[in-house]
């Protein structure tokens, strides 16, 4: 790490402040010298940290500083009056997105509406189910042919035409947030496409932009990075490094050839995508989905994942955004075991803010596990192992998105319980893949190995059993599964997200694999094209389509009437008679929510009295307790309540004493 005085900090310090601060408007600078008080040493401490060896001398440094002061007082100078005034609304309530009325919607801007425009068109939809924040996934160009969903972006300041324009993008976000919706949009910060400017050029012979990537003209050095490196794609497409014929060299590509990782030591490259960011920030996007964040740093001998500098680059991305635009949110990417999810949420004790939101995909992942296994204790240790949430952040909770279900992420809890984690994890991969004695229609996702454990693709009906359904009973029972698993990502503890589809139970797209270009990628088995007679047909009761959106509905309104859900009231596990069944407490002592979820396929009993001393107002060990439970809609339950068969219980209690029992 460069060690630098502290007398050439301050002057660091202070020649970009007074740079930044000069290019603004005297009516922006007052508001703005407060936010780059309180963020910038922060800032200039992780840049240093980052890029000091990377210059000759101080001086360099700090005119590199300087450009990077420049590019964010363009942005804030540009930045229209309408998201000026939100910067500051949200300044002023900095937990605005981890309330319990919060609620995600996940969705192809052309599976779910065909343009832009056309998402404009689906508004009411988004306002009827509650959605105050829309993920879009990439409408930015994309390469030609083969690009990963979109994943592979060609040029930040386009959209890609067949979805529309960037006039379109910013009439789409004009009319979401006056809608209260936020946009979300994917930032790829890994990678680019093979054919990005940035790319052509590096092909090309530019020096300047060959230093964008990682760029090696034998294998010697990738060897010595392939001995600790995993792979994301090992069936079609194994390795981390491509050889480029232009460059006569091996080019980094973590994921697909025509994919190429960006030199984040390479400060030229940090200054590019933040004035990237910023740029589509000021069009009216209000949440970015950073892509790949735990990949952003390479060092020899590690996985190069979670690296101490991908956190100091998100640290950066998060002062910039707090400074320039604090109306904007970040949200982290990182797909990583749940020992290693908290940090990118920043350290609170130690005063460290990076992402606002993060996935939780180990609680995703043992959920299903619970599914496959009927059995809750995966599921329960990670939850024993979440930390409480930083101040304003937030978990994004969800039940499936556009990437297939990764199981080795659940690899440490998994052999907390099992001698044989492989097989274990196997088998629920097997499980989700129809094999045995499955109720679920998924499939294997980078299954060269029969051994190995691969990912799930699939939807969320046809994972839970609806597509093998036969009768009525069967399909009722498998919308009952969707909704216990919703039921779980809305009471848990942060934003839960809601994948196009699911809202209806929507079932697998069977027709990817006449579509050449999606042949190569089973996940576009869980893309489907909207289903408007699908849709229409959930308004008419008797149909499984009609079950799961009244269901979700009913769980929808009972969590926006819930304060104990918002994102930082605590999480306490309860313990019950039955390994299927999962129990947890969330919010004040005095009037706890308590979720019951019955993970199998028997009904299950909980004694309500019982359960009640283990809440946050329980009386000392030995005391009797009485309790006055509810439902959301104001029903009394019995003591003994017996919960079916892959159902759900929401409760309430209150006026906790030591009376005596019920």
């Amino acid at each position: 790490m460069p060690v630098h005085s502290s007398s050439n900090s301050i002057a660091l310090l202070s020649a970009c402040k007074e740079a930044f601060l000069m290019q603004l408007a005297p009516a922006l600078r007052t508001t703005a010298e407060l936010r780059f008080t309180q963020h910038a040493p922060t800032l200039i401490t992780r840049l240093s940290q980052l890029y000091a060896t990377r210059f000759a001398d101080d001086v360099q440094l700090k005119n590199w500083c300087l450009q990077l002061m420049q590019v964010m007082a363009d942005a804030l100078q540009a930045r229209p009056a309408g998201l000026q005034a939100l910067d500051q609304q949200r300044s002023q309530q900095p937990d605005w997105f981890t309330r319990e009325d919060r609620l995600g919607y996940c969705a192809y801007t052309d599976r779910f509406a065909g343009t832009l425009q056309g998402v404009i068109q689906r508004i009411p939809h988004l306002q009827q189910l509650g959605v105050t924040y829309l993920h879009l996934l990439p409408f930015l160009k994309a390469r030609a042919g083969e690009n990963d969903g979109g994943f592979a972006v060609s040029d930040f300041n386009q959209v890609e035409a067949t979805l529309g324009s960037m006039q379109d993008l910013e009439q789409l976000t004009q009319a979401l947030r006056e809608s209260g919706i936020s946009l979300c949009s994917d930032f790829i910060l890994n990678h680019v496409a093979d054919d990005h400017p940035w790319a052509i050029a590096a092909r090309a012979g530019d020096a300047k932009y060959r230093d964008y990537f990682y760029h090696y003209p034998d294998r010697t050095v990738p060897d010595q990075f392939e001995a600790t490196l995993g792979q994301v794609f090992p069936q079609v497409a194994p390795g981390n490094f491509s050889y480029i014929d232009a460059l006569q060299s091996w080019v980094w590509t973590t994921f697909y050839p025509y994919q190429w990782d960006l030199n984040y030591s390479n400060p030229a490259v940090f200054l590019d995508m933040t004035a990237a960011m910023l740029q589509l920030a000021n069009r009216g996007i209000e949440v970015f989905r950073l892509d790949s964040t735990a990949f952003l740093w390479k060092r020899p001998g590690t996985t190069c994942m979670n690296q101490p500098e991908a956190h100091w680059i998100l640290q950066c991305l998060r002062c910039i955004t707090e400074i320039t635009m604090p109306g904007v949110l970040l949200k982290a990417e990182a797909i990583v075991a749940t020992r290693d999810l908290p940090a990118y949420l920043g350290d609170a004790q130690r005063g460290v803010q990076e992402c606002h939101l993060a996935y939780h995909s180990s609680l995703m992942a043992a959920a299903w596990v619970a599914v496959a296994e009927q059995d809750t204790s995966l599921i329960s240790a990670v939850i024993a192992g979440t930390p409480q949430l930083p101040p304003n952040t937030s978990w994004l909770s969800y039940v499936r998105c556009h990437d297939d279900i990764g199981w080795n992420v659940l690899r440490p809890e998994a052999s907390l319980q099992a001698t044989d984690v492989e097989q274990r994890l196997s088998a629920v991969s097997q499980f989700f893949a129809g094999q045995g004695d499955s109720f679920a229609s998924g499939a294997s996702f980078q299954a060269s190995d029969p051994a190995a454990v691969h990912g799930t693709v699939g939807m969320a009906a046809a994972l839970c059993g609806l597509s093998r359904a036969t009768d009525a009973e069967q399909s009722r029972t498998a919308v009952q599964r969707q909704l216990l698993l919703y039921g779980l990502s809305f009471c848990f503890g942060g934003m839960p997200l809601i994948y196009m589809g699911d809202e209806f139970a929507q079932e697998n797209n069977e027709d990817y694999r006449s579509v050449a270009a999606h042949q190569y990628d089973a996940r576009w088995l869980h893309r489907p094209q909207w289903n408007e007679a699908l849709a229409t047909r959930s308004q008419t009761a008797g149909n499984a389509a009609h079950l799961c959106s009244s269901g979700l509905q009913r769980l929808l309104q009972w969590r926006r009437k819930l304060p104990q859900l918002q994102a930082q009231a605590a999480r306490r596990l309860l313990h019950t008679n039955s390994s299927s069944l999962l129990a947890f407490s969330r919010g004040e002592a005095h009037a706890p929510f308590v979720f019951i979820g019955n993970f199998s396929d028997q009904p299950q009993t909980v004694t309500l009295s019982v359960l009640a001393q283990q809440l946050p107002s329980a009386q000392p060990s030995g005391s009797a307790i009485s309790g006055c439970w509810k439902t959301p809609d104001g029903a009394v339950p019995p003591d003994i309540l017996l919960i079916p068969a892959w159902s759900q219980c929401w409760l309430i209690a209150s006026n906790l004493s030591a009376t005596g029992v019920n």
